[in-house]
This record gives structure tokens, sequence and C-alpha cells, in this order.
């Protein structure tokens, strides 16, 4: 299924309800290794993202480039920053299509995986949101049903960090 503007908005608003299910488990995880406010961040930005209406953007990239300026100004956190540069890159790759080609997604999370860490200074391997974002873009390469893929890629990378 191609993607479209009418797609990426529907995401944005699917992300936003499942973080409000999510927010908790998602701080009380990060203060086992951080200051515990990743979950309350990824609400606001998300939240701040599902606030914007798509519906005058041109194409799935002037969307997305909506969604990356939300975003960053929603946070200065460094996952906030790294979310808006993926969603930035993607935009750029994409500004002007009237849909995004389901055979691109592998390509363009690639590039978004390889924005972040430029953006960021991580490295794969370094047990950050780098090693997820990899695993997914392998995931997508030829997947038949890309979800699914992607979901048993991020279970195997939270598997390798442990």
């Amino acid at each position: 299924m191609a993607i479209t503007v009418a797609t990426v908005a529907d995401l944005v608003q699917r992300a936003n309800a499942s973080i409000k299910v999510h927010e908790q488990d998602l701080n009380a995880a990060d203060s086992r290794l951080g200051d515990g406010d990743t979950g309350g961040m990824l609400a606001r930005v998300i939240g701040t993202m599902a606030e914007q209406d798509l519906s005058g953007a041109a194409d799935p990239g002037a969307a997305l480039s909506l969604l990356a300026r939300a975003a960053a100004s929603a946070t200065g956190s460094s996952l906030g920053t790294l979310l808006a540069t993926a969603l930035l890159t993607i935009a750029r790759e994409t500004k002007g299509q009237p849909e995004i080609d389901p055979a691109a997604r592998a390509d363009l999370v690639g590039k978004a995986r390889d924005a972040m860490m430029a953006r960021g200074g991580a490295k794969l391997g370094d047990k950050t949101v780098l090693d997820s974002v990899d695993a997914a873009a392998r995931a997508l390469s030829g997947a038949a049903n890309p979800a699914q893929a992607v979901s048993a890629a991020a279970e195997a990378a939270l598997a390798d960090f442990r």
C-alpha cells in the first residue's frame, strides 16, 4: 500500500493513541537507565505532531516536514531531535511525490538511520535507538508483511541489547 498524506495522518493519530497507553511503561524502563522521562517526552512530541493539520499538505514529504518541525518545537531532548532528523530526512527524499512507494521504505528508513547517526554521533552497536532503526530498515527490505517484519526486528534488537 502506497503511503499518502492520509496514511501519514492516520499513523500519527494511531501513534498518539498508543503512546498514551505506554507512556508510564516507557518512563519506568527509562528510569532504570536514565532519567525516566522518555515516555513523557515521546507523549509530548507525538501529541504535538497529532495536533498538526496535515490535510493541506501537498504530498507525504510536505506532511513529514510539518511533523518534523512540530517534533523539533516540542522538545530539545536528544531522542526528540533524532526523531525530527529522521522525519526531515524522509521528507526531503519524498518531496514532490504524490505518494511513497512501499518498495522505498527500507531505503528511506536506512537514510533516516544514517542521518540520525550523523546528527547524534552514535554508531550501530552502541545500544541506542539506532540499533532498532537499523533492524527495521533491514527487515523492511522485501518484507511481505512490513508491520510484522519490523515488530520482529525490534524484538530481536531488544534481545541483542539485553
